[in-house]
């Protein structure tokens, strides 16, 4: 097998245990070889963000003893964008009785991500959701109860139980919230050194092994040489490649991108989820979206007109004349589908000239129904802060009017390639949460990631991290060393050349207009739907883009640390190069699966069809310097799951 830029391609190791799926971790865990408490103290692990999966990871190996220092672009860690998580999170605790168990979590997820995951890592995240949750009962997190006290459920996208443990619309707070309170523990007691705003520009490695990084101090502008004995990644996810996502403005790919230049591989870059409730965008100028979180869908019918170009109010149109077009489509899950389905037949209405608002590009997500089931006090103590923020954004009630909705970047599946132990190709690295290419494999079934960062972070690393720690020799390297002499170069030398001035005559851009016309392209030809021609042709408006940046970008020098603008064009620079290689991967891929669907691969419905005899691989790309990059497959086998055309009808 050939990788794309030509030559040899390996076959990633992902050192899968061996055995039956259940207790297979427990069995891994078992064998893992550990460090002395006297020696644990002596070694220093570096962690690159405070969300969920890096605030868990750092309180529980500063637990452990070991010298932790991290590191956020954020004033605070509890201002991590796992705050913004609102729907909940799943865990195989069957306490509504109707038959869920840690199987059928596992088989839900494996299915939910259109089998384009490892089942190994599937299965013990199912095994996992349970203590997840102990866990931050434990740490006083409020859950939703029953009024005997019990912990409440409700059902999220692509599943037919009710397993998902939520805080209100405020689930990614409150666990946030509890993780930042273990780290500020550990931070008090000394084994934690907290260093806010800084940013990763350079991972430093030192014969193939990752051994810490370079970051610039978003206060005074001064380079920051940071060692350790292992590097743990947890940066967050590349949406914002899209400029608008439901993302945070800042967030960024610039940690697991850099670390990718340095040699680690990236899995599955294609694979990105378009959240199928969000409210659509009210302004060319705009800077973000929100998300309305999926679980308006339990008690939310999903609508559009059913004459195209119909302009009445929703209110005018009866209900002869409404098309609940998922509970048309999938008379099984109704408006339950998974995301992927929700926001690509969401989508299809729109084109086809049925949705709503302004430009027609919105449908109805309405809760009247239920309101008059329920009473409009038991929806608004359900969803009470989501109408809120509804209302606040839009000037609309969403107790009296239906509310607008419309598909949005908001999650990616794909990230740094990683073993089952979370350590990447490079040894030393390990990347967690959403950095890393994750369980989710196509999609990522709704409340499934928070529960993937929490075990990532409190339970999978802390085990992994040790073994790797205990079974190599870990001299300290000094801020001078050469390779961190030369990644500091190599950041240096990005700054300079994009403070040089464009030539004369020459009209400069900002970074936002470039990012704007980034994510208008990578949208239409990488969004929901894909279709080879229009991949190629994006390919060729990116060089253009790239060319743009290189020659007309300029941020000047005001001599100050603070520079936003400058920060902005790091991350840009980042976000066009990711994007080259999304383009690249969605067009290897030839087959639909899951979010990435390809339109000349569908069946006759139009539901993806995937290729399994071609394609029951993870895709992880090797940068290949000035050469294209190279594409490895680690091959995907099923032994506990049957890979058959996922059926929600």
């Amino acid at each position: 097998m050939t990788g794309a830029a030509g030559g040899e391609a390996f076959r990633p190791d992902p050192r899968l245990p061996g055995g039956p799926l259940p207790g297979a971790w427990q069995r891994c865990r078992e064998t893992l070889p550990l460090v002395a408490p006297a020696r644990r103290r002596q070694l220093r692990i570096l962690v690159v963000g405070t969300g969920l999966a890096g605030a868990s990871a750092a309180a529980t190996l500063a637990e452990q003893g070991y010298q932790v220092r991290v590191i956020t672009y954020h004033d605070s860690p509890r201002r991590a964008h796992s705050v913004a998580a609102q729907g909940g999170i799943n865990a195989a605790r069957n306490y509504a009785g109707d038959g869920d168990s840690v199987e059928r979590l596992f088989q839900d997820t494996i299915r939910g991500g259109d089998f384009r995951a490892r089942e190994a890592g599937c299965y013990r995240l199912a095994e996992l959701s349970g203590a997840i949750i102990d866990q931050c009962v434990a740490q006083g997190v409020p859950f939703a109860r029953e009024y005997g006290g019990t912990l409440s459920t409700r059902s999220f996208g692509g599943t037919l139980v009710s397993r998902t443990f939520y805080a209100r619309g405020q689930t990614g707070q409150q666990l946030l919230y509890g993780a930042c309170q273990a780290l500020m523990r550990q931070v008090a007691a000394g084994r934690v050194e907290l260093l806010p705003r800084r940013e990763l520009l350079e991972l430093v490695t030192d014969d193939g092994v990752a051994r810490g990084a370079i970051c610039r101090n978003l206060v005074s502008g001064a380079l920051e040489t940071h060692t350790a004995h292992a590097v743990l990644l947890a940066s967050g996810g590349y949406s914002n490649v899209f400029h608008l996502s439901t993302n945070a403005v800042k967030s960024n790919a610039s940690a697991i991108w850099r670390a990718h230049r340095q040699g680690a591989w990236f899995a599955n870059p294609c694979f990105t989820q378009i959240h199928p409730t969000c409210i659509p965008s009210g302004d060319p100028a705009q800077s973000k979206l929100t998300l309305m979180s999926e679980s308006l869908r339990n008690d939310g019918r999903v609508w559009v007109p059913a004459a195209a170009a119909d302009s009445r109010p929703a209110a005018a149109i009866p209900e002869a004349e409404r098309d609940y077009f998922l509970e048309r489509q999938y008379p099984r899950f109704g408006n339950m589908v998974p995301r992927d389905v929700a926001s690509r037949r969401a989508r299809e209405r729109c084109l086809e000239g049925h949705g709503v608002g302004p430009g027609g590009r919105s449908v109805y997500l309405d809760l009247g129904e239920a309101i008059a089931r329920d009473g409009r006090a038991a929806i608004e103590a359900r969803y009470g802060n989501l109408l809120e923020m509804y209302g606040r954004i839009t000037g609309d009630d969403p107790t009296r009017t239906p509310m607008r909705i419309y598909p949005a970047p908001h999650y990616t599946m794909g990230g740094l390639w990683v073993d089952y132990h979370l350590m990447s190709n490079l040894p030393g690295l390990f990347v967690l949460g959403e950095a890393n290419f994750s369980e989710h494999g196509a999609n990522r079934l709704g409340a499934s990631a928070l529960m993937q960062g929490l075990a990532d972070g409190y339970f999978i690393a802390p085990a992994t991290v040790a073994a790797w720690l205990a079974g190599q020799p870990q001299p300290d390297l000094a801020p001078d060393h050469p390779a961190c002499r030369e990644a500091r170069a190599r950041a240096s030398a990005r700054i300079a050349a994009l403070r040089r001035p464009p030539a004369a005559g020459v009209a400069p851009v900002t970074a936002d207009s470039l990012h704007r016309e980034l994510g208008l392209l990578m949208i239409e030809a990488c969004g929901i739907s894909r279709r080879a021609d229009r991949l190629r042709a994006a390919g060729a408006e990116l060089e253009r883009l790239r060319e743009l940046f290189r020659e007309r970008l300029h941020v000047p020098d005001h001599g100050c640390g603070l520079d936003p603008e400058l920060e902005k064009a790091l991350r840009l620079e980042d976000f066009l190069d990711l994007a080259g290689l999304m383009l690249a991967d969605a067009l290897a891929r030839e087959e639909s699966c899951g979010a990435h669907f390809r339109e000349e691969h569908q069946t006759a419905e139009g539901e993806a069809r995937r290729d399994d005899a071609r394609f029951a691989h993870i895709a992880a790309w090797e940068h290949g310097g000035e050469a294209p990059p190279r594409r490895h497959e680690e091959p995907l086998t099923f032994v506990a799951s049957r890979p058959d055309r996922r059926n929600y009808r």
